[in-house]
């Protein structure tokens, strides 16, 4: 494995670590924080500032990324942030208190994205994206198998000890940023007459991006804004008789699915083109919907469960893998920070739209909807996007 240089190992290993720390979490926030009084409007509140602020900032970042050349102060300063957010929740309970920790979590995820995708881009050539993007998921989502398990087999101990869990979780994530010490700014050429941009400047990279960009990403934020949060998946679960135990081994086993099969996709998708391989994932994800739109088996959860894994190995890597290989190198950071920040503020409307739909027309209608609005999205990828965006 040539093409896995130190520098993507480093990076795949600082992800692995972070998503530890943010998944052993994940599972237990909502009860968390109902625990020390939030009501279920605050939490939603709560996630959709913090989301919205990520996504803005990672357009900003980006492009402050490639203005000033520099790709690793803003990865490490990221991935801190993110770090130190963990203990800061159990520190007080106060909502502003946590409101602020919650936000310099998802702030730090916005700092990081284009500068480390960016990063990830210029360690490999063309012919190699989709490898090295898969390979770098791959060891992220294990992260995100690893902690909730440990975050299940603490609680199974110590029941209800959740402020002691988020002290846990900081480990993980001081031992990303420490690793993260192990790697050395690389030189770039910082292009001439490059002011400051302002926070909303990296708007106007849309206007004078390629054709190609333009096409792709409208498609994938079509897509961003039906795709709902995974809570919704995990909620029919829940609603066709899986208890609490079981749902959270579900959610473990499609972490573990995406994980094993992200890296080897990756080596598919550059043998047969990163559009092919994208299509097949969404093509999973319509028989994904469409399976719980009327599946009430408990057992085919499992199976339904597996596909949504790998379906997930076969669109998250690749779609920043394909952005990567149609814009100019000095624009990766902006590129994927852009497409990154719409994407954030889509998948937080996706949620509310789901959440709506589901409230008013019941379940299997969320899920049908968001399966035939991705048809439509298969058939623009099919007939619209242009040569060039189909590397």
């Amino acid at each position: 494995m040539k093409y896995i240089t130190r520098t993507i190992w480093i990076l795949s290993l600082v992800s692995l670590f972070t998503d530890m720390a943010s998944e052993m979490l994940y599972p237990i926030m909502p009860i968390y924080l109902k625990h020390i009084g939030f009501s279920v409007v605050l939490i939603g509140v709560l996630e959709g500032v913090a989301e919205a602020i990520a996504g803005l900032s990672k357009g900003y970042f980006g492009k402050l990324s490639d203005t000033t050349a520099k790709r690793l102060p803003f990865v490490r300063i990221g991935y801190s942030l993110s770090a130190i957010s963990k203990p800061m929740m159990a520190v007080f309970v106060y909502p502003l208190w946590i409101f602020f920790a919650r936000t310099i979590d998802r702030f730090g995820k916005g700092i990081r994205t284009g500068a480390r995708d960016a990063l990830l881009s210029d360690e490999t050539m063309i012919t190699n994206k989709g490898k090295v993007f898969g390979f770098h998921r791959s060891m992220d989502t294990m992260g995100a198998v690893m902690g909730p398990a440990l975050a299940l087999l603490y609680l199974y101990y110590r029941p209800e000890d959740y402020k002691n869990l988020f002290y846990l979780a900081f480990i993980p994530g001081l031992i990303a940023v420490g690793t993260l010490f192990l790697l050395k700014q690389k030189q770039r050429v910082k292009e001439p007459g490059q002011e400051r941009p302002s926070f909303f400047s990296f708007l106007r990279y849309w206007a004078n991006s390629p054709v190609g960009y333009r096409k792709l990403t409208v498609g994938l934020l079509a897509f961003a804004l039906f795709n709902s949060s995974d809570v919704f998946l995990l909620l029919k679960a829940k609603e066709s008789g899986l208890d609490d135990t079981i749902v959270i081994g579900v959610y473990i086993f499609y972490n573990l699915v995406f994980a094993l099969f992200a890296f080897p996709i990756g080596i598919v998708a550059d043998k047969i083109g990163l559009k092919k391989m994208f299509m097949f994932g969404l093509g999973l994800f319509v028989v994904v919907y469409l399976g719980m739109s009327m599946n009430s088996n408990i057992y085919l959860f499992f199976g339904l469960f597996f596909l949504y894994g790998v379906y997930a190995a076969a669109t998250e890597g690749i779609s920043k893998a394909w952005i990567s290989n149609i814009v100019d190198q000095k624009d990766v950071a902006t590129a994927i920070g852009t497409y990154s920040g719409f994407q954030s503020i889509c998948a937080m409307l996706a949620s509310s739209l789901a959440g709506i739909i589901w409230y008013r027309f019941g379940a299997p209608a969320t899920f049908l909807v968001t399966a035939g609005i991705t048809i439509v999205v298969l058939f623009y990828f099919l007939f619209i996007t242009s040569p060039k965006s189909e590397q």
